[in-house]
C-alpha cells in the first residue's frame, strides 16, 4: 500500500479548486487527514461563530489506490462508492457538492453565504478585483515569530532568500515566511515576500511530501541578472 499518489494529488489540489469559482474561492476549504484507515480530503465552510460545516468528502483506497466518495441511494438504501479517476474528476466533484449544497442546506449561517448569494455579483469583476487589489492577511492577524529570518540560499550582491517561521496567535497555526531579495544591476534591491499558513495536522504531510521528492529536485541555478 502507498500514499504517493495520495499526496501528490494533494499538493496539486489546492491550485486546481482556486480556479473552480469565486464561490468556492470566498467560503471554500480543505483539511487532510493522512492517518485515517481510509485518508480523506474533507472540504468545508466556516460559519460566523467560527464552526466547520462539511460539504464534501473525497476518501483514499491505498489498497487499490482509488480516490472515491460515498454516494447513499435512498430507494435502494445502501451506500455506494463513486471512484474518482483524476484529479479533473476530483475538483468537479467538490464543485458540485459546493453547488448543491449552498442550494440546499438553509440551516446554515446566512453570513456564509451573503456575498456568493448576491444576485448583482459579478464572477468576473471578483477575479479582476482580486488581481489589482491584493490584500494582506498579515495586516490582519497577530503572527508571534518563533525564530528570526534565516538564510537559506544567497549570491552576494545577486539574491538571498531567506525563511522565518512563527505561530498564529489566534489559532495556533504554523506560519512560514519566505522573502526573496535581488538586486539589479543599478544595485537596486527588489523584495518580494509570500507567506504560507498551515495547521499541525497538515505539518508532517508538507514533511513528508518534501523529503520523499528531493532527490528529483533541482539546485537553485536561475538566473537573476
Amino acid at each position: 500500500m502507498s500514499l504517493e499518489w495520495f499526496d501528490r494529488v494533494c499538493g496539486e489540489l489546492e491550485d486546481h479548486l482556486e480556479s473552480i469559482c469565486a464561490k468556492y474561492d470566498q467560503v471554500g476549504h480543505m483539511t487532510i487527514e493522512r492517518g485515517a484507515k481510509y485518508p480523506r480530503i474533507e472540504f468545508f465552510v466556516e460559519t460566523e461563530d467560527d464552526e466547520r460545516v462539511y460539504f464534501c468528502t473525497i476518501s483514499y483506497d491505498p489498497a487499490h489506490e482509488d480516490f472515491f466518495y460515498e454516494s447513499f441511494d435512498a430507494d435502494l438504501g445502501q451506500t455506494s462508492r463513486v471512484v474518482l479517476f483524476d484529479i479533473e474528476d476530483i475538483v468537479d466533484a467538490v464543485h458540485e457538492s459546493l453547488h448543491d449544497f449552498i442550494n440546499d442546506d438553509d440551516e446554515i449561517d446566512e453570513d456564509v453565504l451573503v456575498a456568493v448569494e448576491d444576485d448583482d455579483f459579478d464572477e468576473e469583476e471578483y477575479h479582476m478585483a482580486e488581481a489589482d487589489e491584493p490584500r494582506d492577511i498579515f495586516e490582519e492577524i497577530d503572527v508571534e515569530w518563533e525564530t528570526p529570518e534565516v538564510t537559506a540560499y544567497m549570491e552576494e550582491d545577486d539574491v538571498e532568500v531567506t525563511y522565518q517561521f512563527g505561530i498564529v496567535t489566534e489559532t495556533g497555526d504554523g506560519v512560514l515566511r519566505r522573502v526573496n531579495r535581488i538586486w539589479t544591476d543599478d544595485d537596486e534591491m527588489i523584495r518580494d515576500e509570500s507567506n504560507f499558513i498551515f495547521s499541525k495536522e497538515e505539518a508532517s504531510t508538507i514533511i513528508a511530501m518534501i523529503a520523499s521528492h528531493m532527490d528529483k529536485m533541482s539546485n537553485f541555478e536561475t538566473d537573476f541578472s
